[in-house]
């Protein structure tokens, strides 16, 4: 791959799914010695400006996986600046998919494609089981990304 990878997670509000994922990938990439750029956003705009949900962070801390971000909505020039937007669920990718400028450069594919086309279920409404069941999914969905896109002939990581 001659370009860096650089990877945008995409959820509706960028406070649950979306900064677990960024973070998740990060350092699976990062534990596989993997150069890569991660960010990620939300379609919508409701929670622009604020931290992660606690939830999202504190299931990130309880596996040692750094997560530090501030929500935002995902702008036309993140389908110019990123190599692969990866989208929560079927009703994320249909919103990217809609607001995709014509010049976009970055393949647009529901995350869960690279796996198993399950969807990454909003936890938000939930309590802390669903936050690490996204985790967890979010620790499946990296490799299995990574293994697409890099290959295989780096280890993954549980």
């Amino acid at each position: 791959m001659s370009e860096k990878l650089s990877v945008l997670v995409v959820c509706l509000g960028n406070i649950c799914r979306s900064p677990v994922g960024e973070a998740v990938l990060r350092h699976v990439a990062q534990e596989r010695g993997i150069d890569i750029t991660v960010d990620s956003a939300g379609t919508s705009n409701y929670h622009i400006g604020e931290d992660p949900d606690d939830r999202s962070i504190a299931i990130c801390r309880k596996f040692k996986v750094p997560i530090k971000h501030s929500a935002r909505q995902v702008q036309a020039d993140d389908f110019r600046r990123f190599t692969h937007i990866l989208a929560a669920d079927e009703a994320n990718l249909r919103n990217l998919n809609r607001v995709k400028p014509r010049d976009a450069k970055a393949e647009v594919r529901l995350w869960g494609s690279y796996l198993d086309n399950a969807p990454i279920p909003d936890p938000y409404y939930g309590g802390m089981d669903g936050f690490e069941e996204v985790y967890h999914q979010c620790v499946k969905l990296s490799n299995a990304f990574l293994d697409e896109v890099v290959g295989k002939s780096t280890q993954g990581v549980e």
